[in-house]
């Protein structure tokens, strides 16, 4: 009965999600929507790893690659967004094969770790902003506006196709993580994060488990930064690329609840309405200060909140349940003292 209830929340929360957009048209807040399905699906694509405590600050690298290597590709090559996204996605995916290897074969772990993709995700950064005769370095960079078949080219005007597209890749983003979640490499991961030479011992191949992992978080956060990219139709390296956004993702995870398939979805409403609040009500004088505000609160959720709004939440409601139902066991026995 949970589960057929669960299902059936799911089947009327979706085909509200579906229809919102024909019944409400307004293109600012469908603006907002999009952009918070897009940043959803890039935090829920860190929290693979994060969550089997591989930390990774390196994501933002991938999402730059993702970005610019499709826009490049449609601009330079003329080669469709259809053929450049896979391309962008292969490209990031071979990076995330070539730092981790060597990370996973010789057990650097724990902060080092965290080191390595720090510099992986300066790397990127620095690469988009040198090569600025190709990127426009700095000053950002914009695809070529399409002059025929603009499904060739991905591009739309019409903010309900981009919702559509937006809500239809945070579905899979979201149908992922529920299959690694019941996947049998969850429980080797898991085993992994406790301790990898007990892991090793009981028959888990560590490195290749570590790989698949990091392979399938790097592909789908390369996926949003070309998904972003073509949607906004201009991109900067720092919103997209660099440490800035991969703390950004580790923020929006921690707080709305890393453990929780729908935490990373609840963080991204949390920065984006902070982003839009702070732009909206101070203009250029607050850039910057979002970052300010997720540093103070990642300490806070931390220290008080450490499964984040959404998990804490999911834990208050089970330990709920519990108690009726202890109330109710302990009534039966008064009852029937025998029993």
């Amino acid at each position: 009965m949970m589960g057929q209830g669960r299902l059936a929340a799911w089947g009327v929360g979706l085909a509200a999600l579906v229809a919102l957009p024909f019944v409400y048209r307004d293109p600012y807040h469908l603006h907002i929507l999009v952009l918070i399905l897009i940043w959803s699906f890039a935090y829920t694509s860190w929290s693979m790893m994060g969550r089997f405590g591989l930390v990774s600050l390196g994501h933002g690298g991938f999402m730059g690659i993702g970005a610019y290597v499709t826009a490049l590709l449609w601009n330079h090559a003329g080669l469709s967004p259809w053929i450049g996204i896979p391309i962008s996605m292969a490209a990031a995916g071979a990076l995330a094969m070539i730092v981790g290897y060597p990370c996973f074969r010789f057990r650097i772990t724990g902060h080092y770790f965290v080191l390595v993709t720090l510099a992986l995700s300066g790397i990127v950064l620095q690469v988009i902003t040198a090569t600025r005769d190709y990127t426009g370095g700095s000053l950002g960079y914009t695809p070529n506006r399409a002059s025929g078949n603009r499904l060739l080219a991905l591009q739309f005007d019409d903010k309900t196709t981009w919702y559509l597209i937006a809500l239809a890749v945070w579905l899979f983003g979201i149908v992922v993580w529920h299959w690694v979640d019941r996947s049998m490499a969850r429980y080797a991961l898991e085993a992994i994060s406790e301790d990898e030479d007990a892991a090793a011992a009981a028959g888990v191949d560590v490195t290749a488990e570590k790989l698949k992992i990091t392979l399938l978080s790097a592909l789908m956060t390369a996926l949003a930064g070309a998904i972003y990219c073509q949607y906004q139709m201009f991109i900067t390296p720092d919103t997209v690329s660099g440490i800035a956004v991969s703390l950004q993702m580790v923020f929006a995870a921690i707080v709305g609840g890393l453990f929780v398939s729908l935490g990373p979805t609840v963080g991204a409403i949390i920065t984006i309405l902070l982003a839009e609040s702070l732009r909206i009500g101070f203009g250029t004088k607050a850039v910057g200060w979002d970052n300010l505000v997720y540093g103070v609160l990642l300490v806070l959720f931390i220290i008080f909140l450490p499964k984040g709004i959404l998990g804490s939440l999911l834990d208050r409601l089970k330990l709920q349940r519990k108690v009726p139902r202890a109330h109710e066991q302990k009534a039966v026995q008064v009852a029937r003292p025998g029993a």
